[in-house]
């Protein structure tokens, strides 16, 4: 009878860590308060405060649960283990063997939320791409760009809410704003803010010749509330409104209420075309603004500890985050983490969670050693 003595106690050690990182005793004084004020009648009174009550409930029920199923799960596993080396039963190994490599892995998934440190990690992320050097490839790799993260957000169960597009000349997108909406997903997402590179065989070149294209991924905390944090002056604005651009229905609907908000003293632009009034895309690109400028905040006071610029580098040659080389080899690397694979096309088909994986762990090793 093989002895899982060792993998039995390392699975424990994890889960005890995992008791740490999500805060359980915490959580579990909480979910009472949260029940209580769940349960009131005038709860949706005021339904911002509902939103919040209900998000917290459910996210605290979620990890409260998920960590009960995984001590359970690891005390049938040790009991099965002991009553099979007493009584010598081999025909359980299999079985044993399964549950804790099941443990393991689901230990793995887990293990990533200690690596959320972030104010905003929790919440919802606001995020552009803009199209760079590269002309009509430029602008096909932004769309490739959204699809591979409409992809990657259906597979984690987000959702995607494009609020602004203007399509490319003649193929793809020159820009597209969208709000990624899902528990964790600024968290996610902030690891793709930057220039991305894809080299090819032009689909848009008569003579088959290799070409480079770049785009940018711009990503800030979202906040359906205008942040307190941040005060905009209205005199710091301008406000256009128009007829949108997009195709409608595959992207948002055409309208002319379309607004763009530009705030003069930084050059940040947002815009929102997909609601049904005028009014109500001035207020969601406002707090798309408020967004963007008190992400731009935080950002100039973290260079100025760190005694660098940080301001944003050209959509071009040298500026890239990450390469994604299709001819003459097959390969994507980051070159922050120099994370890479060999499999593109599963990458641009949205499996680009490993990427972001690699960057939470550089981003907190460089953390823990400064």
């Amino acid at each position: 009878m093989q002895d899982f003595t060792d993998q039995l106690a390392a699975i424990r050690g994890r889960l005890e860590e995992a008791a740490g990182y999500l805060r359980i005793e915490e959580l579990e004084a909480r979910r009472p308060q949260l029940e209580t004020e769940a349960s009131r009648p005038d709860l949706w009174d005021d339904q911002d405060v509902a939103r919040k009550v209900t998000s917290e409930l459910a996210s605290v029920t979620e990890d409260l649960e998920l960590y009960e199923v995984l001590c359970t799960e690891l005390d049938d596993a040790e009991t099965l283990h002991e009553m099979a080396r007493e009584e010598g039963d081999e025909s359980l190994e299999s079985e044993i063997a399964e549950v804790i490599a099941g443990l393991g892995a689901r230990l793995d998934e887990l293990e990533m939320r200690s690596l959320f440190t972030g104010e905003f990690d929790e919440g919802d992320a606001v995020s552009q791409i803009k199209s760079g050097e590269g002309g009509t490839d430029a602008q096909d790799w932004a769309e490739m760009l959204m699809r591979m993260y409409n992809r990657w957000a259906d597979r984690r169960g987000f959702t995607i809410e494009v609020t602004a597009v203007s399509e490319g000349t003649e193929a793809g997108l020159n820009n597209v704003e969208f709000i990624l909406k899902g528990r964790h997903a600024y968290g996610l997402m902030q690891a793709e803010h930057g220039v991305h590179r894809l080299v090819r065989i032009s689909p848009f070149n008569n003579e088959g010749k290799r070409q480079t294209a770049f785009s940018a991924v711009q990503v800030a905390p979202f906040f359906e509330e205008v942040s307190e944090e941040i005060e905009i002056d209205e005199k710091d604005l301008r406000i256009d409104t128009y007829r949108s651009s997009g195709a409608g229905g595959q992207h948002v609907n055409v309208t002319d209420s379309a607004v763009r908000i530009t705030h003069l003293p930084t050059g940040l632009v947002t815009s929102c075309q997909n609601e049904r009034s005028q009014h109500q895309n001035k207020d969601r690109a406002m707090k798309m603004m408020a967004a963007k400028l008190l992400d731009l905040e935080r950002k100039k006071q973290r260079d100025e500890i760190a005694g660098i610029t940080g301001e944003q580098q050209n959509v071009g040659f040298g500026s890239q985050i990450r390469s994604y080389v299709m001819q003459p080899y097959q390969m994507v690397k980051d070159l922050r983490t120099e994370y890479e694979t060999a499999q593109v096309e599963q990458v641009l088909g949205g499996e680009v969670e490993p990427f972001m994986e690699a960057w939470l762990r550089w981003s907190r090793a460089r953390f823990d050693d400064s």
